[in-house]
């Protein structure tokens, strides 16, 4: 009877070794999570307006710190904002991110504004260096424009809306549930992360803004700090929200490495902005226009067909107004229809117009930073215009030109005579030798007008005395 407490103490001594041995295979010990971490902060910088090639230099970014196993990730950011789409795809990478990603508006004299305030409020970890400001979050500012139904200086009335929520005073319903979207876009990552989500919605509905200093004071970000090590020594420590769950940062002594754009992600960056996509556009239809006028010259066509591909991919990344794209095109093609049958500038003049009304609405965004500059639109349309002139001076010439070919060009071509007999015989015209009949009494050697032409017979006119 004494032996079978033993073996039960032995059979449970057992299980309870192979049930530690199972949790220590399951759960990192502190020598492997040790390992884990690689002592790196990667940094990559966001300047400029946000866009396409931004949720790409974001998505690769977070894609190589966490291929590298960095212990986190800071997006040094100084923008003006930017497009609304392009904005809502970085806020998804960066909540969905497993490491943990910190906001860093820097250096002084930086800001956040607009479409960069959403992005701070999304990281796991905000920060502000001295003399740095964001706010100004409202949806349309995100666009560059005005809150919608208010004038200037005319911030206060609200009503409610159809939803329930504060709008302000005028405006359309449209942009009031633009409006209030966007409140409860960043009330959400305001309270994801523990942040001030009524000042949130103020800098949404009001366009409020702050200094680093009244951001810190006001739980709108949670660290003041002057620079890269600075703000590493300050989070350490702290916990926060990512898209794999909550986690303690240890910052201290990281080494950081700069995250740099790839190829392609520059020039998307480059040939994106507006004005750049619309000249390779113009100078690809330039291109295309004088290959074709002058088959077989290759350069021209090869160029233009790059630079066209390319602006055309640039234009397809941004909010376009097709109408503008349509107006752009038809005008290209009146003016082109000017040079194969002209009409001494109704087509040409058309098409000019129809240019820039095009160009003007080219693309569907209120952000300045995403509109065609003024002169730009002017420049092409006063080289358009250089050269639809040059074309109807050429055509004016070509009407006024006496006619070489045909009945036309034959007449009045002097002819000397080779062979001659009653009256017809061969004469040579234009370094041709032409058949020819005329008076009876020429003889080989006289010059003599042609008057007119049959057929291929030349008609001479009488000797002159």
């Amino acid at each position: 009877m004494k032996t079978v407490p033993a073996k039960m103490r032995h059979l449970a001594a057992a299980a309870l070794a192979l049930a530690g041995l199972v949790l220590w295979a399951a759960a990192p010990g502190a020598a492997e999570r040790q390992e884990q971490r690689s002592g790196i902060a990667a940094l990559s910088d966001i300047t400029g307006a946000i866009g396409p090639a931004t949720v790409k230099q974001i998505g690769e970014a977070i894609e190589t710190a966490e291929a590298e196993r960095a212990d986190i990730l800071i997006l040094r950011i100084n923008t003006p904002g930017g497009l609304v789409d392009s904005t809502r795809d970085i806020i998804s990478l960066i909540t969905t991110a497993d490491i943990p990603v910190i906001g860093y508006v820097a250096p002084a004299g930086a800001h956040a504004a607009s479409a960069g305030t959403y992005i701070m409020y999304a990281t796991s970890l905000a920060a502000m260096a001295p003399g740095s400001n964001l706010g100004a979050a409202t949806p349309v500012q995100m666009g560059g424009g005005g809150l919608p139904g208010l004038g200037e200086g005319d911030k206060t009335p609200e009503t409610k809306d159809a939803d329930g929520g504060k709008a302000p005073s005028g405006g359309t319903a449209m942009e009031h549930k633009i409006v209030n979207d966007a409140v409860a876009l960043i009330r959400g990552l305001a309270e994801l992360h523990g942040r001030n989500a009524d000042w949130a919605e103020k800098a949404v509905r009001e366009g409020a803004s702050l200094t680093a200093s009244d951001a810190v004071k006001q739980n709108v970000v949670e660290l003041l700090a002057g620079n890269v090590g600075e703000l590493l020594e300050k989070a350490d420590g702290r916990e926060v929200v990512t898209g794999a769950g909550k986690v303690t940062l240890e910052t201290k002594g990281l080494i950081v490495r700069t995250i740099e754009p790839d190829f392609l992600t520059k020039l998307l960056s480059l040939i994106s902005h507006p004005n750049v996509a619309f000249v390779l556009m113009m100078i690809g239809i330039y291109g295309l226009i004088f290959e074709f006028s002058n088959p077989g010259s290759f350069g021209p066509g090869i160029i233009g067909s790059i630079c066209l591909v390319l602006g055309f991919y640039a234009l397809n990344q941004l909010p376009l107004d097709y109408a503008g794209l349509a107006l752009i095109a038809l005008g290209i093609g009146l003016m082109v229809a000017e040079a194969v049958t002209p009409t001494f500038g109704a087509l040409g003049l058309g098409g000019l117009v129809a240019f820039v009304i095009g160009a003007t609405m080219l693309v569907d965004s209120d952000a300045p930073e995403f509109q065609l500059s003024w002169s730009v639109i002017a420049i092409t349309t006063i080289v358009t215009g250089l050269l639809l002139i040059l074309l109807l001076g050429y055509v004016w010439r070509e009407q006024r030109r006496r006619v070489t070919t045909g009945r036309e060009g034959m007449t009045g071509v002097k002819a000397r005579i080779v062979e001659w007999r009653e009256g017809e015989g061969y004469v040579l015209a234009q370094s041709e030798r032409w058949h020819a009949r005329g008076p009876r009494d020429l003889k080989p050697g006289d010059e003599i007008a042609v008057t007119g032409l049959d057929g291929l017979t030349l008609i001479l006119g009488e000797p002159q005395g």
